[in-house]
């Protein structure tokens, strides 16, 4: 396993894995149980948007994953300021992720006051209850002939192709994402100068939307499949 890359809420890696287990691992990110508010009892609301489009909104706001944070945990907000109400005016046991997301507006002299409760839940039940996103490609290895002609670095959208002693080269295969639009380009040529060709290896990309870690949610993606199997196994051998 190699990383590629990592900021602070997405991680890619290199790894020789089966497509197959990749996949099943990229379905059980949404098998991760995650806190998210469930229930808005709201008191008073003079926005310009309606009770059921408010809770709607603050239900898809990521909360950060904390210890502490049960099915009893509230979070309270009461702004009666002029302009945009934000997510981080809420109060309470847990904060959200992002503290710029847009609730609702307020006039002068306009309210909005409510208690938000948490339930725990799976990506698979609601979107609100995801931590992030997994995909990945087949990494590939790229070979080129000493007769191809030096224009196709310009068709390659990825800017991996270079010139090394007068000769067209790769650059960086990593970042090939097999759009082919090198082949293409020496195909329209009457050439058969490059070929792309997928490895055993895969660049896995995780991105979190910021209630776990991005490195969390891989590792207990996997432990909820393992979970799976095992309990999968103990049915079969009864």
């Amino acid at each position: 396993m190699k990383t590629i890359n990592k900021k602070n809420e997405q991680l890619s890696f290199l790894i020789e894995m089966d497509e197959g287990l990749a996949n099943a691992i990229r379905r059980y990110v949404n098998q991760i149980p995650i806190f998210a508010i469930d229930e808005v009892e709201i008191s008073k609301n003079d926005s310009p948007l309606y009770d059921e489009t408010i809770a709607h909104r603050i239900g898809l706001i990521p909360i950060k994953m904390d210890k502490t944070i049960n099915e009893k945990t509230k979070l309270k907000l009461s702004s009666s300021e002029e302009g945009i109400v934000y997510s981080k005016e809420f109060s309470g046991g847990a904060k959200p992720v992002y503290e710029n997301i847009p609730i609702t507006s307020l006039a002068k002299g306009q309210e909005l006051e409510l208690v938000a409760t948490f339930k725990s839940g799976k990506g698979s039940e609601h979107s609100k209850f995801s931590p992030g996103l997994m995909f990945y490609r087949n990494a590939v290895e790229i070979k080129i002939d000493k007769d191809c002609s030096q224009k196709v670095i310009e068709a390659c959208p990825q800017k991996i192709l270079t010139i090394e002693n007068n000769k067209v080269v790769v650059d960086d295969e990593i970042k090939c994402d097999f759009c082919n639009a090198c082949v293409e380009f020496c195909a329209k040529h009457g050439k058969d100068s490059i070929k792309i060709l997928p490895t055993k290896e895969l660049v896995v990309t995780l991105e979190s939307f910021g209630q776990l870690p991005v490195e969390e949610i891989f590792k207990r993606a996997i432990d909820a499949l393992k979970d799976d199997v095992a309990n999968v196994s103990k049915k079969i051998s009864k």
